[in-house]
C-alpha cells in the first residue's frame, strides 16, 4: 500500500494513481482521486489538465481523499485496531509454569570462579581465586546440601576446577571433585555441574586450537566420572556466562586472559570448545542436559543523546551472541546447532540495566525495563526452557530483591513463559574478588560453626513466603523430603 497517497490525503491534496491493490483500498476513482492506465503517459496528462482547470475539482478530490486518510489510516483510527488485535493475543495467552525439569524451584547457585587475576606489581603472575575453596564448601559439601534442603532448595548450581584435577597435563586427580559428587548423592541433591568458571589449567593458551580440544577430553573424562558414580540425569554449564566472558576477557581486559579488542574472538573460541565438550558429554552419557548461563541485560539512548540509538540497541543485542552461537543461528560454520541449545539461564543482578555511555539503572528509574518483559523476550526468541540462573545482591536488600524477582517471574509465567527455576547466587558469602572485601550477599554465611553455616534470617523468612505462594503454582517441585 502506497504511503504517498495517504500523505497526500492527509495534506488534502489530489491524486492521480494507477489501480494497484493498495491503491484500489484507498482511492474511489472520481470520487477521492483518479485512476489511469498502466503506462499510458497520455492519460496521465490528461488526468493532470483537468485538474488544472479546476480548483473546486481538486478541493473536493482533497478532501475526500482526507476524509478517508482520517477515517482510516490516521492514529485515531488505527491505534485503537493494533490495540484490539494485541489484547487478542494477550487474552488468548495461557499461564505457563515449569516443565519439571529440576527437582526444586527454588534453587542455590554455590560460587566457583577459578581464574586468575592480573597480576600485581612484583607478581609474575596473578593470584587464582579458588571460591570454593575459600567458602570451605569443598570439606562441608554434604553440610552444605543438607542445610539448603532444610529451606526446600534441593537443586543447585556448583563447579569442577578443573586447574586442581588436570594440574598435569593430560592426568586427572578427581579427589577434589568426587567429594562433592558424592555429597550430592548422599543428600539426594540435584547438581548442575559447571566445567569452566572462568579458570583453566596454567598451561592451556586460551586462544589455541589445543584449548578446545583439551576441554572437550577434560568434560568427555568428567562425564565418565558422573556415570560411575551416578544413575541421575547429569546436568551440566560447559562454560559459564560465554558473553561475559568473551566481553571481560577479550574486549575489557578485566578477566583472564586480560585481552582488549578480541571480544567476538574469544566468544566463538568459548563456543566452539563449548559444542566440542558437549559433544564429548553425550559420547558417554546422551541423556545429559546442559545449561548455558549469561547475563540478560538492557542498555538505554540517553534521552539527550538520541543519536546513540543504534549504538545502545547494538551493544543490547550482543547479548545474545552466545547463544545465537550454540544454536546455529550465528556462524553456523562453527558447528552450532539447536540441539546443543538446551537450557537457557539468565542471570540477573540490579545492575543488569544502563545508560548507553553512563551509569547502571535501578528499579526506580523511569526507562528501567521490568524483568517479566525481558524474560517474555528471551523466551519469544528462543523457545527453550528457561531459567533465572543467578540473581542476588548484597547487604539488607536481598529480602527484598528476591521477593522483586519472584514477583516478576510469577508475571512472566502468567504471561506464558515457563520458567524452571530461581537460582539464588550465590548462597553462601564470600570475600570479594579482587579487594577482598566480606560480600554479605548469600543465604548462607561464609563461617562455619558446629550448627552449619549461619542463615540470614530476613532472606530465609522472604524464601518461606515465596514456597508458600509456590504451592499454588502447577508443576512446581518445591518441598523438602
Amino acid at each position: 500500500m502506497p504511503h504517498v497517497i495517504a500523505e497526500a490525503g492527509a495534506a488534502g491534496l489530489p491524486v492521480i494513481a494507477t489501480p494497484d491493490n493498495g491503491a484500489l483500498q484507498q482511492i474511489e476513482d472520481g470520487v477521492s482521486g483518479i485512476f489511469v492506465p498502466y503506462s499510458d503517459p497520455a492519460a496521465v496528462a490528461t488526468a493532470m489538465k483537468k485538474l488544472i482547470a479546476s480548483a473546486d475539482w481538486r478541493r473536493k478530490l482533497g478532501q475526500a481523499l482526507r476524509s478517508k486518510v482520517e477515517t482510516h489510516y490516521s492514529v485515531a483510527a488505527v491505534v485503537p485496531q493494533w490495540e484490539s488485535v494485541i489484547q487478542k493475543v494477550v487474552d488468548e495467552r495461557r499461564k505457563s509454569g515449569p516443565a519439571g525439569i529440576f527437582q526444586s524451584f527454588l534453587q542455590g547457585g554455590f560460587e566457583c570462579s577459578t581464574h586468575r587475576l592480573r597480576a600485581r606489581e612484583g607478581e609474575i603472575i596473578g593470584k587464582r581465586l579458588d571460591v570454593i575453596a575459600a567458602t570451605r564448601h569443598d570439606v562441608y559439601a554434604a553440610d552444605d546440601y543438607a542445610q539448603l534442603a532444610r529451606h526446600a532448595i534441593r537443586t543447585v548450581r556448583d563447579g569442577l576446577r578443573w586447574h586442581l584435577i588436570e594440574a598435569v597435563p593430560r592426568e586427572y586427580d578427581w579427589s577434589s571433585f568426587l567429594s562433592m559428587l558424592r555429597a550430592a548423592k548422599e543428600t539426594r541433591t540435584q547438581v548442575v555441574w559447571d566445567l569452566l568458571h572462568y579458570g583453566w589449567p596454567d598451561d592451556i593458551d586460551i586462544w589455541s586450537p589445543g584449548f578446545v580440544t583439551r576441554f572437550a577430553r577434560f568434560a568427555g573424562a568428567a562425564a565418565s566420572v558422573v556415570r560411575q558414580e551416578s544413575d541421575a540425569v547429569p546436568f551440566y554449564a560447559p562454560v559459564n556466562e560465554i558473553s561475559f566472558f568473551s566481553w571481560g576477557g577479550g574486549d575489557a581486559g578485566y578477566l583472564n586472559p586480560f585481552a582488549n579488542g578480541r571480544g567476538f574472538e574469544l566468544k566463538v573460541q568459548l563456543v566452539r570448545a563449548s559444542i566440542e565438550a558437549m559433544e564429548a558429554i553425550l559420547a558417554v552419557d546422551p541423556r545429559a542436559r546442559f545449561v548455558h548461563c549469561d547475563p540478560v541485560i538492557n542498555v538505554i539512548t540517553d534521552p539527550s543523546r538520541p543519536w546513540e540509538r543504534r549504538a545502545a540497541e547494538g551493544h543490547r543485542q550482543s547479548q545474545f551472541q552466545g547463544w545465537d552461537l550454540l544454536a546455529g543461528r550465528l556462524w553456523p560454520q562453527i558447528g552450532g546447532a539447536e540441539k546443543f541449545l538446551d537450557i537457557v539461564g539468565v542471570n540477573y543482578y540490579h545492575n543488569n540495566q544502563w545508560i548507553h555511555g553512563g551509569r547502571s539503572i535501578d528499579m526506580d528509574h523511569p526507562l528501567y525495563k521490568p524483568l517479566r518483559t525481558i524474560l517474555i523476550e528471551t523466551y519469544a526468541r528462543y523457545g527453550k526452557p528457561l531459567f533465572l540462573a543467578e540473581t542476588g545482591i548484597e547487604a539488607e536488600r536481598r529480602a527484598d530483591w528476591i521477593t522483586y524477582v519472584y514477583a516478576e517471574v510469577r508475571a512472566a509465567m502468567d504471561a506464558g513463559v515457563p520458567v524452571e527455576g530461581i537460582c539464588l547466587y550465590p548462597i553462601v558469602s564470600h570475600l570479594g574478588w579482587d579487594d577482598e572485601r566480606p560480600c554479605e550477599n548469600g543465604l548462607f554465611a561464609a563461617q562455619i560453626s558446629g550448627e552449619g553455616r549461619a542463615v540470614y534470617a530476613p532472606l530465609a523468612r522472604a524464601l518461606r513466603e515465596i514456597q508458600r505462594r509456590l504451592e499454588l503454582v502447577p508443576g512446581v517441585k518445591n518441598n523438602p523430603r
